[in-house]
């Protein structure tokens, strides 16, 4: 199949109150009447025979009680969630996740989200100079609170022998861009420094994508290669602000839902197979006056995002539009689908995770609202509900904290919702944190299940929350489908969530904002923490530890200080907006 540049402008002239939005949990809903998603589109409302995989009314579900949202916990019998942490390296600023590529190195990667990645060797002594250094690339981050930044890397499949890593980060906002928006986020791959494997060489960047934003939060953000394909997939939020609506938003649907744009979706693209390579980079700013029951005319032609599909990376042929478009609707922007889109209806994907072990199900914890937390487990062609639910609840963004009785199961093609494996309510924390399903060997009753938690229970003193996710059974051994349109309930069924007891700790909290986790080689798990709220560069309390059987919580060995001297930046905590 011939791949082509898809570089589709989206610039939405709505004149709506701007609000401060943010990517992981604060609320900041004006009194603005706002566009509801609730009465849209026809086709919306079809529900027919579609099966309802909403998971709304599961006894796992969160609900809303006394105005506050409430999350089901659920002790799996015979089942406990112990376990022990141990320091491994420190003095990191807003450690964001830690991965390592299967080079027999040994060595971690702590992404910082103010522009480096640091090295941890297998000693455990963190080196001197960051592997990967992109602060002069980036936007200027506040350092009190910020969604931008570095936000994410992903070793190649074949690191070891082609030495590419791929990286998400803010940049300033571009010329080619809506004029008054925020940021230009790049996805970027860079080679090694031949001469030197603790280095990147910053001569060697290639932006495979550049994707504008009218707003600081709601990035998405992350990356990460699938452990059965080898392709690389990349969480994109709706654009930020609040409810799915503003600048840059699709009037009356949101971002999420409409499949012409890539805000609020998971691309997939194949950075192996560069179909047509050499094909020049074409601009195919979309067709404004078609479909004149909308006014299409208010878009200006600026474009919003640009990609290079055909040159820098291929489509695989497998991706659910990659040869077949759907209908293009009136409510959608734009006359064509990116053939990159994998899965929508997501609000912030900030999290996204590959089970490195039984059937490589790609987790992702999208952010919430006001009300309600999720983690989804993604298939290809899935609709994942934002914004015509958050979590399994309606969604209104005319009344964000009332979720109403009803609404539809289905999107705007009449393909069903799906819910999610996780919800949690807002007594937890401020904004779920997503993780990994553990596959490693210290702690054998982890096995198989989903680790995750809550960044804190305040925006001012840490205080994160570590869950277990166990699922249903018989679940591991069953299958999934290959794509959405074959998930059955049982499938998708809610799993039974409880906390983790950190032994040696004075209570079950960790005492610390929860930034991330990541994996090793060998598949050991990962916590990254922080003591402030915010990545203020005046303060280097970043940690990273190591899952392992419970015990007292260990001091670090001798670690050597990172010298690399880091700039203010701000935090990718998840406020939900």
């Amino acid at each position: 199949m011939t791949k082509i540049t898809i570089v589709i402008a989206s610039l939405l002239a709505l004149a709506l109150v701007a609000g401060a939005g943010a990517q992981v949990g604060l609320s900041n809903v004006s009194g603005t009447n706002e566009s509801s998603n609730q009465t849209t589109e026809s086709t919306q409302n079809i529900s027919g025979n579609v099966t309802d995989l909403t998971n709304a009314g599961s006894m796992l579900a969160a609900v809303l009680q006394d105005n506050t949202s409430r999350t089901n916990l659920t002790p799996v019998q015979n089942v406990t969630a112990d376990i022990g942490l141990e320091l491994v390296a420190q003095n990191f600023t807003s450690p964001m996740m830690v991965t390592s590529p299967d080079d027999g190195t040994g060595r971690l990667f702590v992404v910082d989200q103010i522009g480096v990645v640091n090295v941890v060797d297998a000693n455990g002594t963190t080196l001197p100079e960051p592997f990967l250094d992109l602060r002069d690339k980036m936007v200027d981050l506040r350092p009190t609170y910020d969604e931008r930044g570095l936000l994410s890397i992903a070793f190649h499949s074949n690191f070891s022998e082609n030495g590419k890593v791929y990286a998400f980060y803010s940049a300033p906002l571009r010329p080619e861009a809506p004029e008054g928006w925020n940021c230009t986020n790049h996805i970027s791959e860079f080679q090694v420094d031949p001469e030197n494997p603790d280095r990147v060489n910053m001569t060697s960047e290639k932006v495979l994508m550049y994707i504008d934003k009218p707003y600081h939060n709601h990035n998405g953000g992350q990356l990460a290669f699938g452990p059965a394909d080898g392709y690389l997939y990349i969480s994109l939020g709706d654009g930020g602000r609040a409810n799915d609506v503003g600048n840059g938003h699709t009037p009356g649907i949101g971002n999420a839902q409409d499949l012409t744009k890539i805000y609020g979706k998971i691309l997939r693209i194949d950075v192996d197979n560069v179909t047509a390579e050499g094909m020049p980079q074409q601009n195919m700013t979309q067709n404004q006056t078609q479909n004149m029951s909308v006014n299409r005319t208010e878009n200006p032609p600026e474009p919003t995002w640009t990609t290079f599909a055909g040159s820098l990376y291929g489509i695989p042929t497998d991706n659910p539009f990659a040869e077949t478009q759907p209908r293009i609707l009136d409510t959608y922007a734009y006359n064509s689908v990116p053939p990159e889109i994998y899965a929508c209806g997501f609000r912030n994907p900030a999290y996204m995770a590959f089970d490195s072990g039984g059937n490589n199900a790609l987790f992702v914890a999208d952010a919430g609202q006001n009300l309600f937390e999720e983690v989804d487990i993604v298939l290809s062609g899935g609709n994942y509900g934002w914004n015509i639910r958050e979590g399994t609840h309606c969604f209104d963004p005319n009344a964000t904290t009332a979720p109403g009785k009803s609404c539809n199961i289905t999107g705007l093609q009449g393909e069903p919702l799906i819910g999610p494996i996780f919800e949690g309510g807002h007594d937890l924390g401020v904004v779920v944190v997503g993780g990994n399903v553990y596959r490693g060997t210290a702690v054998p009753g982890l096995e198989g299940r989903y680790i995750f938690g809550y960044w804190s229970d305040s925006r001012t003193v840490g205080n994160g929350t570590l869950l277990a996710a166990t699922p249903p059974a018989g679940w591991a051994e069953g299958a999934l489908p290959e794509t959405a349109a074959s998930l059955t309930p049982d499938a998708n069924a809610m799993w039974e969530v409880q906390t983790v007891n950190i032994t040696g700790g004075t209570n079950e909290t960790l005492g610390m904002f929860l930034r991330g986790f990541g994996e090793d080689a060998n598949q050991d798990l990962y916590v990254l923490t922080n003591d402030v709220g915010g990545p203020d560069n005046s303060t280097s309390t970043g940690k990273l530890w190591k899952i392992v059987p419970p015990a007292a919580v260990t001091p670090a060995p001798t670690t050597v200080t990172p010298t690399v001297t880091q700039t203010a930046a701000g935090n990718q905590t998840e406020y939900a907006a």
